[in-house]
């Protein structure tokens, strides 16, 4: 996600959606994959409820502060845990730009507010956006030190990269539950060195952040997240190309920002994409329009229900806390006039 760039927002065809597998064979193959997921039950008893806050340490920086619903001035972690968040998903690029909005984040601000969150009782989830600033569904540059690079050297960079990032984290006693090696990444990283259309160097590359984010934490859950699972055949363009390739992967997450109407058929999809591949998964980016939060808080309580009947591990809202005139995007979950969560939050406690 990008704070320019809404993952179907509600506009999401229901003929997008994932049509029934008719081969026997396919069947069989799915049926078994399945198997091999945790059950709804198991799932639903460990459902994250997370959020991205990424903006949060430049928003304080800048004099922004939050308040609870019964509007008192609060820590923003504190009262996300009151809506039951567990967790929170904290993006990094390489090479920021002093930006507030479109750059910071790199690794030693991100492990300094990631101590804050573990300190509150969270886990963290690090999204490596492999650039200096958005990479997202339809844009993925890779950092401007790499730009020239071929393949073999894109390769050294990389481990490299990813190790003493991680190595950051873990000196720093933050090492992150979850680690997503690319954001929104259906048409590859880093391209076109690592596009999806180059899939032995797309694979080379992401094996590499693999590889060095499990030598570092081998406990790490490590995921590929690609975004609008509503088009099935991005989905399985992407993960069939990486499988045949030697892939490594331990879970899948998406980005979804469908209507209440569409969750189910959109969390099927993700479902059906993973068991293909014998992988869990989760939902590590929601949102929809705060001018109008009882819609986007009967979205987030749809998403919730199915991803838990569906076996989904959990859910991440990303930036709720946004509020302008900090930024103009207007997919969060607060008022800025009033500086209270709105009601979409309460979609966290319904379901």
């Amino acid at each position: 996600m990008s704070p320019t760039q809404a993952s179907g927002s509600g506009r999401i065809s229901r003929r997008g959606l994932l049509k029934a597998t008719t081969a026997t064979a396919g069947a069989l193959a799915t049926a078994a994959a399945f198997a091999e997921l945790q059950t709804p039950a198991e799932a639903a008893a460990g459902f994250v409820k997370g959020v991205d806050i990424s903006w949060a340490p430049q928003m304080e920086a800048h004099g922004y502060s939050w308040k609870n619903a019964s509007g008192q001035t609060q820590d923003l972690l504190a009262i996300l845990k009151g809506y039951g968040v567990t967790a929170v998903r904290l993006r990094t690029f390489v090479n920021p730009s002093s930006s507030p909005t479109d750059g910071h984040c790199g690794i030693e601000e991100v492990a300094a507010f990631a101590k804050r969150v573990k300190a509150a009782g969270m886990s963290v989830l690090l999204d490596y956006m492999f650039g200096d600033t958005w990479n997202s569904v339809g844009v993925q540059n890779p950092p401007a030190a790499w730009k020239s690079m071929g393949y073999s050297q894109m390769l050294g960079a990389m481990s490299s990269y990813v190790d003493q990032s991680m190595t950051v984290m873990k000196n720093n006693g933050v090492l992150p539950t979850w680690v997503q090696i690319g954001n929104e990444i259906n048409s590859g990283i880093c391209r076109p060195v690592g596009g999806v259309s180059s899939p032995a160097q797309m694979t080379g590359l992401l094996n590499a952040a693999y590889t060095r984010v499990k030598a570092v934490s081998p406990n790490t859950t490590v995921c590929v997240h690609l975004a609008q699972p509503q088009k099935y055949d991005a989905m399985t363009t992407f993960f069939s190309r990486y499988a045949a390739a030697g892939g490594k992967w331990d879970m899948s997450v998406f980005s979804s920002y469908g209507s209440a109407s569409l969750a189910q058929g959109i969390v099927a999809n993700m479902r059906k994409i993973s068991a293909a591949y014998g992988k869990p998964f989760m939902q590590s980016e929601f949102g929809g329009p705060v001018g109008k939060a009882s819609a986007t808080q009967a979205a987030l309580v749809a998403y919730i229900k199915a991803l838990k009947a569906a076996g989904g591990q959990g859910i991440f809202y990303w930036e709720p806390e946004c509020m302008s005139p900090f930024t103009g995007y207007g997919m969060g979950a607060w008022d800025s006039s009033s500086k209270r969560p709105t009601v979409i939050m309460d979609g966290f406690t319904q379901a």
